[in-house]
């Protein structure tokens, strides 16, 4: 295995290391199987009572994925794409339904790929640096990884607020909504590190619990989600841009001036079918919700919206997609169910 993930038992803890700080840490297919490998290991292992996972650095835990080989693959026609996502989703449903205490320390970024490894576990402590946000709209892609599972079970205006937008959250508002459920100063992760591979751990929640609350503090105040926030309820796309521009009051109004010029400046069918995604997650089961997440991703691969988007952000960097609709208006009902549709590729497997 690369030094892309540092793995070590200290006492009955299991610690992963997510290891390219250069990189914010972004996943490799490489680290997907090594942290896939060392879960169902550890899983197994009697001595072990619970695992750890953080990220090297202090700028994020893990800021996304190599999107740059998923643009690259889906050009080339082969499977790389579709191998790495495969990878990533098992271990996003063994992340789910793990049955040691899983920890995640989701200080600094945590976006995309490093909200799939974090959220999804029962222990996600927030770091004063926290930074979360789902901003593959922002590519011509949707928020995948468990987005459209955990998204809509956040609120759907929630959901469809951070799913559509890409909106970024810190440390108060993550601990608000729930992306995080607990906080402990960036000064005590060390520490908290230090106490957990010195503590009993007997696979138990209690056992963790116990040891994070010697650290965990009231944290920042609650965040203030404006009323205007309700926008995000409307029945579709084109719906909520006209709730947003109907806003009035200037507090509400500067807010949802600003969600409305993003979803204005992402692509319209990705903003289509992210919605309806969303929505329709909110019904699925965890395995359900992936399973259909690779159809999405594989769909995708065949729209023009996702190589523009990865060429205007990440290749040329001109911040200029040319999308293939001028606006949410023009995106039609066919296209979208084309996209959500199954993609004839094999089903997803899980990890038994």
């Amino acid at each position: 295995m690369t030094d892309q993930i540092i793995s070590r038992v200290t006492g009955n803890l299991g610690h992963i290391t997510l290891n390219r700080p250069q990189a914010l840490n972004a996943l490799t297919l490489d680290m997907c199987e090594e942290i896939t490998r060392l879960l169902v290991e550890w899983e197994r292992d009697d001595s072990i009572g619970a695992v750890l996972i953080d990220g090297a650095g202090e700028r994020a835990f893990c800021a996304g994925g190599d999107v740059i080989l998923l643009h690259d693959s889906g050009k080339a026609g082969d499977r790389r794409a579709e191998m790495f996502w495969r990878t990533e989703y098992a271990l996003n449903e063994l992340i789910h339904r793990y049955s040691k205490p899983y920890i995640t320390l989701i200080d600094g970024f945590v976006m995309g790929g490093g909200v799939g490894l974090s959220v999804h576990g029962a222990h996600r402590i927030a770091g004063d640096k926290t930074v979360f946000a789902m901003p593959e709209t922002g590519i011509g892609y949707f928020p995948d990884v468990g987005g459209t599972y955990f998204l809509p079970r956040l609120g759907l205006d929630i959901g469809q607020w951070l799913g559509l937008t890409g909106a970024r959250l810190k440390t108060a508002e993550a601990v608000s909504i729930g992306v995080a459920n607990g906080y402990v100063p960036s000064e005590k992760h060390a520490a908290l590190r230090e106490a957990l591979g010195e503590a009993a751990l007997d696979g138990s929640d209690k056992a963790v619990v116990a040891v994070i609350n010697q650290f965990h503090e009231a944290g920042p105040m609650d965040a203030d989600i404006p009323a205007a926030i309700a926008a995000f309820n409307e029945p579709d796309v084109p719906s909520i841009l006209r709730a947003l521009d109907g806003m009035s009051g200037a507090t509400e109004n500067v807010w949802a001036s600003k969600q409305a010029a993003s979803i204005r400046a992402k692509s319209p069918l990705a903003m289509a079918v992210t919605f309806e995604a969303i929505k329709r997650g909110a019904a699925l089961d965890f395995r359900t919700a992936m399973a259909a997440e690779l159809d999405l991703s594989l769909n995708f691969l065949k729209t023009q919206d996702f190589y523009e988007g990865i060429r205007a952000q990440l290749i040329d960097k001109d911040r200029n997609p040319k999308w293939s609709h001028d606006s949410v208006d023009g995106v039609t009902v066919d296209q979208i169910k084309r996209v959500l549709a199954s993609s004839g590729a094999t089903p997803l497997e899980f990890l038994n």
